[in-house]
């Protein structure tokens, strides 16, 4: 049987500071792989999403500031690596990822994104003959 009398006593602050400082010492540059799940774009500017596999789903946001430079804005169901770095949010007792880069995995997500901008500029009527040059 084990006796932790011995061991100190940790208010849930401390101890949520003291995993914070662990992680986030240990992820300061990380390379993620999966696919976005559940985008979502408030006024804020910030942009909140969820990158998932098979087995896991990881917390993921891009700050205001580094999301107005991102080339791929977040979509669901788009495979990519989210570059940045692992953070927690010690009031939750979670983790999760700043993304500061978003690159697509893959040539069917590419393709993918491909078809999906065909489909906006065309409704948007800009494949019209009208504006075609001889």
């Amino acid at each position: 049987m084990n006796n932790y009398s011995n061991n100190p006593i940790y208010t849930v602050s401390e101890f949520s500071n003291a995993i914070k400082k662990i992680v986030e010492y240990n992820f300061q540059h990380i390379r993620i792989k999966g696919e976005i799940s559940s985008p979502s774009f408030p006024s804020s500017g910030h942009v909140y999403f969820n990158l998932k596999d098979a087995k896991g789903n990881l917390s993921a946001v891009i700050w205001k500031n580094t999301s107005i430079g991102m080339k791929i804005k977040p979509e669901e169901g788009l495979e990519v690596v989210c570059s940045g770095r692992i953070s927690t949010f010690s009031g939750h007792s979670k983790y999760q990822i700043i993304v500061e880069k978003i690159e697509l995995e893959g040539v069917g997500a590419l393709l993918k994104l491909i078809e999906e901008r065909k489909k906006k500029l065309t409704l948007e009527g800009l494949f019209d003959k009208k504006f075609k040059k001889p």
